[in-house]
């Protein structure tokens, strides 16, 4: 009789071994497709945020001189982009770090409709400066990139960041080509209107597709004690302190002298597409979705296949080689087809530079810190 009291007992705890595993099983299966929507939804925001950009970018120019800018002038104008871009970096990250992912990705479509609503009413160049004003908190990419961080592994984050790459190459191709096809048939600001709206849809999905916190539990505890550390959203002297962690120095370093030249070649290519290689509106967005496609490919094709292959500190050797390449390439090039057998090696050199520091720096600072990085080091060039 004890002897199938035991059976029974042992039947028992093994069938509720066998539920409570199963149950984490279902735990973690449902956990993980969360995570996938969420990432998902990050992409999302992503992708319809730099179409709108790159439209916009295609646009300006004829913007600009329809208003009687020079080329001095648009040049005045790019440079107050980015270094608005630059100061509101580090605000930014640390404004993610502390208050969640969500919050800044709001904050960023907000910032970016009424960038649009601007760029919408620019009838004259003061107007069209004070347009600028809004790229202070317009990161998405980098909101997103930390989205990615927060909800991956370590061995996973290189891929996943990667995947950016893909939604970077279609708003290239969208946007690039939305932007041509709407300023010619509806007028020059009709490309502003599609994009305010775009930006308070971005809006909406941020607020109800990203949660609250994007953070494993383990790590929100230690994100709150690290941003209590600086007492504000913006301390250069926590900025200071990162840069004393093991290869973050040399690493951010090498992002910003390999990536300054390209991206002030980004900055105007706008008006050297119209000024130097004559191109029009339609033209320059099929050149900039010609950049779409590579991108693309060495994203899709490339970077996620190296990775798997090669370390990252080899990547990194690599793409420094070949922006050497490219930068004596871009200095004897005469004529479009030039620049475009040239954009082969320049998009293999950027993506996996650019893929290849973030995951670095993310893994080389505290879980607390990854926003700050991000924005940071994105907008550094």
């Amino acid at each position: 009789m004890s002897t199938m009291n035991v059976k029974v007992s042992s039947g028992g705890e093994a069938e509720a071994l066998g539920a409570r595993s199963e149950t984490m099983r279902e735990s973690n299966s449902s956990g993980d497709i969360k995570k996938g929507q969420v990432i998902l939804a990050a992409y999302v925001i992503v992708t319809i945020e730099l179409t709108f950009i790159f439209m916009q970018m295609g646009v300006m120019p004829y913007l600009a001189k329809s208003i009687g800018l020079d080329s001095v002038g648009f040049g005045y104008l790019q440079t107050t982009f980015g270094v608005l871009q630059l100061v509101g970096g580090s605000i930014f990250g640390r404004f993610a770090d502390k208050f969640g992912a969500r919050a800044a990705l709001i904050l960023s479509c907000a910032s970016g409709s009424a960038f649009f609503l601007l760029m919408s009413i620019s009838t004259s160049i003061p107007v069209l400066f004070l347009s600028r004003l809004p790229a202070v908190f317009m990161h998405g990419l980098p909101g997103a990139q930390k989205v990615i961080t927060d909800m991956t592994t370590p061995s996973q984050r290189a891929n996943a960041l990667g995947k950016l790459g893909l939604c970077f190459g279609i708003g290239i191709i969208t946007g690039s080509l939305l932007g041509g096809v709407l300023s010619t048939k509806f007028g020059i600001f009709a490309p502003m209107y599609v994009g305010l709206v775009g930006n308070l849809v971005n809006t909406m999905i941020a607020m109800f597709w990203i949660p609250l916190q994007t953070k494993p539990k383990s790590d929100h505890h230690l994100t709150e004690h690290g941003t209590s550390q600086s007492g504000s959203v913006f301390s250069i002297r926590e900025i200071l302190r990162l840069m004393k962690f093991p290869g973050v120095m040399e690493v951010f370093i090498v992002k910003v002298f390999a990536g300054l030249p390209i991206g002030l070649f980004h900055i105007m290519f706008s008006i050297i597409s119209v000024d130097f290689f004559g191109l029009g509106a339609v033209e320059s967005g099929y050149l900039m979705s010609y950049f779409g496609v590579l991108q693309m490919v060495v994203q899709g094709l490339v970077i996620g296949k190296l990775t798997s292959h090669c370390t990252e500190m080899t990547l990194l050797k690599l793409s420094v080689f070949v922006f050497a390449g490219v930068g004596l390439g871009m200095a004897l090039m005469r004529t479009v087809w030039h620049y475009c057998i040239i954009a082969v090696p320049l998009m293999f050199a950027f993506s996996t530079l650019d893929t290849i520091t973030d995951s670095i720096l993310t893994k080389a600072v505290p879980s607390s810190d990854t926003g700050m990085w991000l924005i940071w080091a994105s907008t550094i060039i």
